[in-house]
């Protein structure tokens, strides 16, 4: 069977993820993947800009990636950006210049392809049965929610209030105080009204979280039940229940606190209160038991989309 390599760039807000695998037309392989705190939404997200430094820290980046990819001898290259790129008045000057300088070719997504995007990752993870279901990828600039099953997406849209925009809005002490919550959630509440009618309309039963905040979740459950994470699993279940307590533990400390927190990384530290604040607003408009954690998103879409269509993934 022939097999042929390609390179992934996922160019979140706050994430720069890179992804090298091995396509062999119905499965893929991963040789080789490292994601990188760039935070291009840095300082600027709210402003529709990309900062100098974040532009800096950027470029650095995408040398590096690019070292990688020609190591490889990969000529196929996706390149995405998300939400900082996609509302920045400077974001097509930057576009341009690592087309020029670095030799990347960036395709800056509308948020409906993100979000098609990452219902395709979702699908491809195995998280989706015949239920129809909700799904929510919480980036630094943008969240996108997908109701939907196995078979297709039903709706989709991709909301501007990402974690780093939450953040800068909202999270000015630590502890987060009661009355930053309160103003959170009447953004959130006002901000949402075309999802919470799509929620009543599509009645999912369930929800899918899609990696970003999901996996650190579940890294701090398992870490809390003592058990490891199995390699190679794609899909990971948390109670309602448990993340509950986790979603209170996080409420009550700084960022000190929080990083000392087992299975909490460095680099969701900031977000992960206003990101968990989001969570927590959801499950107001939906009734579960469990939330369905997918480690696989929109770097998985992409994938998915350079595999021949219309294979079954296993």
């Amino acid at each position: 069977m022939n097999t042929r390599k390609a390179a992934v760039i996922d160019m979140g807000t706050n994430t720069f993820h890179l992804l090298l695998v091995e396509l062999d037309g119905v499965s893929f392989k991963t040789i080789y993947k490292e994601k990188i705190p760039v935070k291009l939404g840095k300082g600027g997200i709210n402003q529709n800009t990309l900062a100098e430094d974040a532009i800096k820290r950027a470029f650095h980046t995408l040398t590096h990636f690019k070292n990688l990819i020609d190591g490889e001898h990969i000529d196929q290259v996706f390149a995405f950006a998300t939400s900082a790129v996609r509302n920045a008045e400077n974001g097509p000057d930057f576009v341009r210049t690592v087309k020029e300088t670095i030799g990347i070719n960036i395709q800056v997504l509308s948020g409906s392809e993100e979000a098609q995007m990452i219902y395709e990752g979702i699908r491809l993870s195995g998280s989706l049965n015949g239920q129809t279901d909700l799904m929510m990828d919480i980036g630094g600039g943008s969240v996108e929610f997908i109701i939907g099953n196995n078979q297709e997406s039903l709706w989709k849209q991709s909301f501007e209030i990402g974690g780093q925009r939450l953040l800068e809005l909202f999270h000015y002490h630590d502890p987060i105080l009661p009355e930053e919550i309160d103003k959170l959630e009447s953004y959130l509440e006002e901000k949402l009204q075309p999802l919470i009618q799509a929620i009543q309309t599509y009645k999912p039963t369930g929800l899918v979280g899609a990696s970003g905040t999901f996996d650190t979740l579940t890294d701090i459950y398992f870490e809390s039940m003592l058990q490891c994470k199995l390699t190679g699993r794609h899909v990971f279940e948390l109670p309602v229940e448990e993340y509950e307590a986790i979603h209170r533990m996080i409420l009550s400390k700084n960022k000190e606190e929080r990083l000392l927190i087992p299975g909490m990384i460095p680099m969701r530290v900031d977000m992960i209160v206003v990101a968990s604040s989001l969570i927590e607003f959801i499950l107001r408009y939906i009734d579960i038991d469990f939330i369905t954690c997918s480690h696989y998103a929109l770097k998985e879409g992409a994938i998915a989309s350079l595999l021949i269509p219309e294979q079954t993934i296993h």
